[in-house]
């Protein structure tokens, strides 16, 4: 049980980012599995950026500086994948056409206005947002953005059909039963109230209310979620957790 969590946590980390993992063989028990730990995945990401971030500051550039670089470290760190998402997803949505079609410019390999004007507002987003963030609380953002928004994933995967016949998340989302969502919650809850107390839960509770309204819209729309509207959820979420944090901090 312990070697199948363990290559749970590595297959949910080679999906999530382009670290050196390689599975030659993989069933669909353990992609259903590995969504238990996408929260944990998201950890390590955001302990990555942490260390990062530190290791610039020390090298003593400026704030705003450390944040680009940060940023762009996620986006070499996860391959881009969740941008590429976004971007179909807002070009495929913006086009007024109907379900089949909206699911094939989905898988248009060219970029549209509206796919690249989201994917720019997203990237200064968060640039912004975390620039705009108490300097002490950048540790705590950046955990919360790669955590919350890879549970989110298993919560679009969990309550939400797939919208195709075939695909690179139609094994995750067969597979992607009650009993992996209230596992992966409860591994993100323990990861979020030791990192930021009942902050982050606060966050967490709003991320996924949006999620939830997010997939029903999808599921009107098109009659499920594909890996693009995953993706693009991902890309969102992360500047939602980053824009609470930065509302809470003036609140308070």
């Amino acid at each position: 049980m312990i070697i199948q969590a363990a290559k749970s946590i590595l297959f949910s980390l080679q999906f999530l980012t382009v670290l050196p993992i390689r599975f030659k063989k993989v069933d669909k028990e353990m992609a259903a599995d590995s969504l238990i730990f996408f929260p944990l995945s998201g950890a390590v990401i955001g302990l990555l950026l942490i260390l990062l971030f530190n290791a610039l500051f020390i090298c003593n550039f400026s704030f705003l500086t450390i944040d680009i670089i940060v940023i762009v470290a996620l986006i070499i760190l996860t391959g881009g994948i969740h941008l590429d998402g976004l971007s179909d997803t807002f070009d495929a949505f913006f086009s007024a056409k109907k379900k089949e079609e909206i699911l094939l410019l989905m898988r248009d390999p060219h970029a549209g206005v509206m796919g690249t004007l989201a994917v720019i507002s997203v990237l200064l987003l968060k640039i912004g947002l975390l620039y705009s963030a108490d300097f002490r609380s950048s540790g705590i953002s950046l955990f919360l953005m790669c955590v919350l928004s890879r549970w989110a994933i298993v919560l679009l995967m969990c309550f939400f059909p797939y919208a195709r016949k075939e695909g690179k998340a139609k094994e995750f989302i067969e597979g992607a039963k009650f009993n992996k969502f209230v596992l992966s919650t409860f591994l993100c809850i323990v990861l979020v109230f030791v990192f930021s107390k009942t902050t982050g839960l606060i966050i967490m509770a709003f991320i996924g209310l949006v999620t939830y309204f997010f997939g029903k819209f999808s599921q009107n729309k098109i009659g499920g979620i594909t890996g693009d509207i995953i993706g693009a959820t991902n890309e969102i979420n992360e500047v939602l957790v980053l824009l609470s944090i930065n509302i809470l901090e003036r609140i308070n």
